[in-house]
C-alpha cells in the first residue's frame, strides 16, 4: 500500500470519527428520550443504580447510533484501501462494498428483530412472584449494543471467505479442511462478544456464524471457479 493510500485511509478514519462524534452529540443533547423509546420496543422498564448511570447509558446509545449511521462511509474508505492493494476492478470493489453494507445491516436487523427479543423473553422467563427482574439501563445498553454490532460484523463472514477465494489468497478446500478450527474460533468469538457468559446466549451467536461460514464456502467455491476459468487460457 502506497503512502498516499495510507493517508487516504487515515483521513477517512478521522472523518468517520468526527461524524460519529457529531451525531453522538446531536442525539445526546436533542433526543434524550431516544433511549427510552428504544427500550419500549422491547417492552422493557429500566432502572438505574447510580447518579451517572442514565447519562452514561444515553452516551453509549448515542455512540451506537453514530456508528450505525457512519458505517457506509467507513466501508467505502476501507474499500478504497483494498483497491490500492489488490488488483480488483472498480465494479468489483463496488460490489463487495455494497454486499458488506447489506450484510452488516441485515445482521443488525436480524439481531434486533429476532435474536434479542427471543433472548430477552427466554432470560426473563425465569421471573416469578418472588423473583422480579430489575434491569439496569446501562446493562441493557451494553447488552443491545454488543449483540447488535457483533451480529453486524459476523454476518460479514461469507463475504470475507468469498473475497479471499476470489482474490486467490485462499481456496474453498482450505476452509473445508479448517472446519474444526473454525468451530473453536466461533465458540471463542461468541463467548467474547455475547454480554452474558451463559451457553444459551453463546449459541444464539455461534449457530448463525457457523451457518454463515458454510454459506461462505459455497459462494466462495463459485467465485473461485470463476477466477480459475478466467486465468485459464
Amino acid at each position: 500500500m502506497s503512502s498516499e493510500s495510507l493517508l487516504k485511509l487515515r483521513r477517512g478514519l478521522i472523518e468517520t470519527g468526527i461524524v460519529i462524534f457529531v451525531i453522538t452529540l446531536v442525539n445526546f443533547w436533542l433526543f434524550p428520550g431516544s433511549l427510552a423509546k428504544f427500550a419500549g420496543l422491547f417492552d422493557q422498564k429500566l432502572a438505574f443504580f447510580g447518579v451517572m448511570e442514565p447519562t452514561m447509558a444515553l452516551l453509549k446509545f448515542s455512540i451506537f447510533i453514530g456508528i450505525g449511521v457512519t458505517v457506509p462511509w467507513l466501508f467505502f474508505r476501507i474499500a478504497q484501501a483494498i483497491y490500492a492493494v489488490f488488483p480488483l476492478k472498480k465494479r468489483e470493489i463496488l460490489f463487495f462494498t455494497c454486499a458488506a453494507l447489506m450484510l452488516f445491516y441485515v445482521g443488525a436487523l436480524f439481531c434486533l428483530s429476532i435474536t434479542l427479543p427471543f433472548a430477552m423473553k427466554f432470560l426473563l422467563g425465569f421471573a416469578s412472584d418472588t423473583l422480579q427482574p430489575v434491569i439496569s439501563v446501562e446493562r441493557f445498553v451494553n447488552f443491545v449494543v454488543l449483540f447488535t454490532v457483533g451480529f453486524g460484523l459476523v454476518f460479514e463472514v461469507p463475504l470475507i471467505i468469498t473475497g479471499l477465494c476470489y482474490m486467490g489468497i485462499c481456496s474453498p478446500e482450505l476452509f473445508c479442511r479448517s472446519r474444526s478450527y473454525a468451530i473453536l474460533i466461533i465458540a471463542i468469538l461468541s463467548a467474547i462478544l455475547t454480554p452474558t457468559p451463559d451457553a444459551f446466549n453463546m449459541m444464539l451467536m455461534a449457530v448463525p456464524i457457523y451457518i454463515l461460514y458454510e454459506l461462505g464456502i459455497l459462494i466462495g467455491r463459485l467465485f473461485y471457479k470463476k477466477r480459475i476459468s478466467q486465468e485459464t487460457p
